[in-house]
């Protein structure tokens, strides 16, 4: 299920509650709880089923009929699901497996006298009996087996489709059957609209609707947006998790274009300014519905442009409005990393150096890992190795094969039913280090989860039987180290180790390299840290590719490989400013304390007043009368100024801008 990938186990938090069915997957879950009836399955179904790059397009409600047409005869109630790849049912029975019966092994299709599908295949898998997670069972052999819809006159339809995705699948070139699928799904995208019964409201005015794809880790479902004068609304074909999402405009934070599969055609909006996971990932199929839905949804957004550069980001930080921790989640957001794409999933550094003592001692720097280098470089003897490799290779040269981030090296759903080998998960946090070190293809950081609060990652709770490793131990909780008496005491001394003084003054050096100037050209040669060329932005032009199947093979490889954030900085990352910084938590850094902010020589602060000044000074506020108002700033201000004709307020703000207000013409007039 798993292997030894220390960025990716962390993100099983949210990917295996979905897999696994037994709790709610993410904000996308029906409204409606799944009813917990003896008998009943409740939520058996995944998209993590089916194969990567599969599509689930339509279901229907069905019997499996067993022994038909004999004494014997018996109806299994449950849904019909139609895939690119496949067709799987879903018994209501929690009793039953769920059958999955892959197109390309189908020896014949059709209909069954006249109210059901006939099918005989050589193999089929049977997934999650009693709704327990194991291995899948495979048969194999010509068998029969034919389902009873409920509606009959759609078994004409679903027959025909069956039998174009039969056909697609049988197709040998990856890139003339990816074409097929593509079209059939197009087709049947541009046979269905948004049901506009699902408005909140009568009274909405639709501004544009159009086909694309919700993105989620490992797969997306294809459906219709529709963006109307107060929500946005995305309905999937197949009408799973649920029928329509919707998302209300004036409840957006933030809002990023994104680039998926290497086209810049993906948009990810926020709800929440401090959440990782995003509201919603759509991905268009042509740039300008990604173009003209950023903008409709930017007007809402006040001062969308001025709040969220990398620029602004880092000022705050700098001045300790923002914690180490919230600094990487928005670069890793601008940077077109993902919770929602693994080959681009947020990355942060490994910190700590010391996985073996019994005691951590954050206040020694030996303790920390030394962070203007890459994971690739920190060993010395392995790095000589890695130089001597790159001088000697033809062009283009690269001098880390494997990436930081990369999906290639593990799997979160069963991979043809099985689970990975136990040797490969991600077993101790100590072993995982020490593997980056001593020169095995893991040069991999970490991921926000090892800064977090869920410790699902880290332990087996559903007990499941993962395998056995060479040493005889069994796949079971993740081994931490000495010094970490539990999961959670284990993730809040990382959290306090990625807020440590440290860190702060080193911090942006470790930028550089993921984010900035030492990503790239000669910086990153002089930093030991050039990865494969085609990992970088615009390292390939997938247009100009004509070979179908070159073009696949090419996007296959560098969604497996991993690929480099894109570049933020093109100039050395200013250092934190640390002699006046006091520590954040997570939580609190939205909310530092004005009373914090150093004053500079000389100057008078409220601070210094006497008492007495300061009780005749709320005395006279009480006094004030309210004459005008206005807001120009989305976040606190933290000074004001007047000039010296009385015209014109200049006022700061922790959103990072400077602006100034015309009292004659009461309007804002420069923001900057």
């Amino acid at each position: 299920m798993l292997r030894d990938f220390v960025t990716t186990r962390p993100a099983l938090q949210e990917i295996l509650k979905e897999a696994l069915n037994m709790e709610k997957n993410n904000r996308y879950q029906p409204l409606q709880k799944h009813a917990k009836i003896p008998g009943v399955r409740w939520g058996g179904f995944s998209l993590l089923l089916l194969n990567l790059e599969e599509y689930y397009s339509e279901q229907h409600r069905a019997n499996h009929i067993l022994h038909k047409g004999s004494h014997h005869e018996r109806k299994i109630r449950g849904s019909l699901k139609i895939c690119s790849k496949s067709a799987i049912f879903e018994p209501d029975a929690i009793s039953q497996p769920i059958i999955k019966i892959p197109l390309r092994d189908c020896i014949k299709t059709g209909k069954h006298r006249e109210n059901g599908a006939n099918r005989h295949f050589t193999k089929v898998y049977f997934i999650k009996e009693h709704n327990v997670v194991t291995p899948y069972k495979i048969e194999r052999g010509k068998m029969e087996y034919v389902f009873e819809l409920d509606v009959s006159e759609k078994v004409e339809d679903v027959v025909e489709t069956l039998l174009q995705l039969h056909r697609a699948s049988c197709i040998d070139k990856l890139g003339d059957q990816t074409a097929m699928i593509t079209a059939i799904l197009q087709s049947r995208l541009a046979r269905t609209s948004f049901d506009k019964n699902r408005f909140q409201n009568i009274s909405e005015k639709l501004h544009m609707e159009c086909k694309a794809e919700m993105v989620t880790p490992l797969v997306t479902n294809a459906g219709h947006v529709c963006i109307t004068d107060t929500n946005l609304y995305f309905q999937p074909l197949n009408g799973y998790p649920k029928p329509v999402v919707q998302i209300t405009l004036q409840d957006v934070r933030r809002i990023y274009k994104r680039r998926h599969a290497l086209t810049p055609l993906g948009l990810e909006v926020f709800c929440t300014e401090g959440d990782l996971c995003s509201d919603i990932y759509l991905k268009f199929y042509e740039p300008q519905d990604t173009d003209d839905l950023y903008f409709y949804i930017a007007t809402y957004l006040e001062h969308h442009v001025a709040g969220h550069t990398a620029e602004s980001y880092m000022l705050q930080w700098q001045r300790g409005l923002l914690s180490n921790y919230q600094y990487l989640l928005h670069l890793n957001n601008l940077a077109d990393r993902s919770c929602n794409d693994l080959s681009q999933y947020p990355v942060f550094p490994w910190i700590i150096h010391d996985y073996s003592s019994s005691e951590l001692d954050l206040s020694n720097p030996g303790n920390f890992r030394d962070l203007s280098k890459p994971v690739g470089a920190l060993n010395e003897e392995w790095l000589e190795r890695l130089l001597t490799r790159y001088q000697e290779m033809p062009e283009p040269k690269f001098m880390h094969e494997s990436h930081y981030s990369s999906p290639g090296y593990y799997m979160l759903c069963l991979q043809n039913g099985r689970f990975d080998n136990a040797d490969r998960m991600f077993n101790s946090i100590a072993e995982t280090w020490k593997n980056s070190l001593d020169g095995a293809p893991d040069f991999k950081e970490l991921i926000p989860e090892f800064y977090g609060d869920d410790v699902s990652f880290l332990v087996n709770s559903l007990k499941l039987d993962l395998g056995k490793r060479q040493g005889g131990q069994m796949v079971d909780d993740v081994e931490l180290p000495p010094w970490a008496s539990s999961p959670e005491d284990f993730l809040q001394k990382s959290k306090d180790a990625l807020e440590s003084n440290y860190v702060s003054e080193h911090l942006h050096e470790w930028i550089d390299l993921i984010f900035g100037y030492k990503q790239k050209r000669s910086g990153a040669v002089g930093a030991h840290n050039v990865f494969h060329p085609l990992t970088y932005e615009g390292g390939v032009d997938l247009n100009s590719i004509q070979d179908p199947d070159e073009k696949v093979a090419m996007l296959t490889q560098i969604l497996e490989f991993g690929q480099t954030p894109k570049q933020l900085f093109v100039t050395p990352h200013p250092r934190r400013i640390t002699p006046k910084f006091k520590s954040l938590s997570q939580t609190s850094s939205y909310n530092a304390s004005m009373a914090d902010t150093p004053v500079s020589p000389g100057e008078e602060s409220f601070e210094d007043l006497t008492e007495e000044s300061k009780t005749l000074a709320w005395n006279n506020i009480t006094k004030l009368q309210l004459h005008e108002h206005y807001k120009i700033h989305k976040e606190a201000v933290t000074g004001i100024t007047v000039s010296r004709n009385g015209s014109s307020v200049f006022t700061t703000s922790q959103d990072s801008t400077l602006k100034m207000f015309s009292k004659e013409s009461k309007m804002l007039q420069r923001s900057i």
